[in-house]
This record gives structure tokens, sequence and C-alpha cells, in this order.
């Protein structure tokens, strides 16, 4: 059955897999963007065909997100939270350490729970719902203490919120799920690890990954697809670590200089 879907952060990686998934799935896709416009723009002339639309939204502002909900063509019945900032993305925001503090929780995890609470009243009326929460394996999953400790803090405040949801909605028809994907060969991990590496280093790094390969976003956009198939509800409630192995093994990752 085709759905209303929105993601965030759809414009690049995961997000812009996402958005392709879905939109091939026959779903309706709105997907936000904030400062990547012609990425957007372009994205959305590909899928121009499936009739995907893009939006502007700055997370961490709350005139931003009422004038996302006015702009919206229909009732979301399908809810993505995909945006977010890393620890290196962080640093075009502020090079004030503690505004990256605020900028990480604010993106992060409050304009995610600020999505949230507006779209769940149409769900509970309606009688149906799906959110998927992207957290990632750092934070969501283990800890990486060479990453930023307000990155880890707002991803696992995001494993948190999709716990306390489904408790919330127990007995409800909506569903709940939380996906935290590991080493992905996404601009954001470029951004935060890979950049910084001669190309023997990342051979290294990659090499030392439990799977010896970096995740393809399309894996993780295929997951989203399925947990919104009655498949799926068993999973409901459940913080999914899709890392590859790197959840239960962080290697590499947990050492030096990432």
């Amino acid at each position: 059955m085709s759905r209303t879907v929105l993601i965030t952060g759809g414009s690049s990686g995961i997000g812009a897999a996402m958005v392709r998934a879905f939109a091939e799935a026959g779903h309706r896709v709105c997907f936000t963007y904030c400062t990547g416009e012609a990425r957007a723009e372009s994205l959305a002339a590909e899928l121009a065909g499936f009739g995907v639309t893009a939006l502007h939204l700055d997370l961490d502002n709350r005139e931003s997100h009422r004038d996302l909900l006015a702009r919206l063509p229909s009732p979301v019945e399908i809810l993505v939270n995909n945006a977010g900032l890393g620890s290196r993305t962080v640093e075009r925001v502020s090079a004030d350490v503690h505004e990256q503090d605020a900028a990480l929780m604010m993106v992060n995890a409050v304009g995610a729970l600020w999505l949230v609470r507006d779209l769940l009243p149409d769900m509970e009326a309606r009688r149906f719902g799906k959110i998927i929460l992207v957290s990632s394996v750092g934070g969501g999953v283990t800890q990486f203490p060479a990453f930023h400790p307000a990155d880890g803090m707002s991803k696992a405040a995001l494993a948190y919120l999709g716990r306390h949801l489904q408790a919330r909605f127990a007995r409800d028809p909506i569903d709940v799920f939380t996906i935290c994907p590991g080493a992905t060969e996404t601009p954001m991990f470029a951004a935060s690890t890979l950049d910084v590496l001669t190309a023997d280093e990342r051979r290294r790094l990659i090499d030392s990954l439990p799977a010896r390969r970096l995740i393809d976003p399309g894996e993780i956009a295929a997951l989203a697809v399925w947990l919104c198939t009655d498949a799926a509800r068993v999973l409901r409630g459940a913080v999914l670590d899709a890392s590859l192995g790197l959840g239960v093994h962080p290697g590499i990752l947990t050492r030096g200089d990432a």
C-alpha cells in the first residue's frame, strides 16, 4: 500500500538512498534538506516521475518546523528521522566546542523529538504510523571515545526516544524502530574519519572492520523500507544494530585518532 513518507536529511548519504528506495517502493515521498539545496533539487528532479518533493527544514528552529508542517502536501504516515550532525560536520556550525555540544544535541535529538511530537497526533487520530529513528552504532549501541562526546550522547538519546515512544504506544498501531548504522560510505563518515587518512590508511582501516568493508547506504535504506512492512512488526520498539558487526566488535575505531 502506498503511504506518505517524510524523510529528514534526504539530500545525500543514507537519506538520499532512503528517498530513492521509498519512492521506488511506490510511496509518496517528501524529504527535507538544510544546507544542501542544490543536492536536494537535483535529487527531486531525478525522481520527478515518482512525485518526490524536497522541503527546507532547520531541525533546531521551531519556526522552520512550523513552516514545514504548513507545506506538507498530505498527512505523514511514515516518518524517517535521518538528518543529523556528526563529530566533524558540526565544526561547520561553530569552532566553539560548547556551541558544538548544543548544536549536536539540538539537531540530532531535540529536533527529532519536536518533529515526532508535531506528527504523532495525526498518526494517533488515523490509528496508523511508522516512525524510524536513525541513530548510530556510536551512542546507540556502543561508544567511540575518539569522537565528539555530544555526538554519541545525542545518538543515545535517539535510541532512548525510540524505546520510550514504543512503550507509550505498546497497544496502539504505531510502530517505532531505531536503526544504528555503522561505518557507512557517506559524506558524514568521510568527513569524520576517512578524509584525514591517506589511501593506505583508509585501506587498513576498512580492512580492520569486522566485515572488511563499508556499509552501502542502500543497505540501510532497504532495511528502513522493510521495517515499514507487516513482516517487521515483531521488531517494533527495537534498537537495531545495523553495523555489519562493528557494534559487537568496535575494533580499530575505539583506538587511535578516528
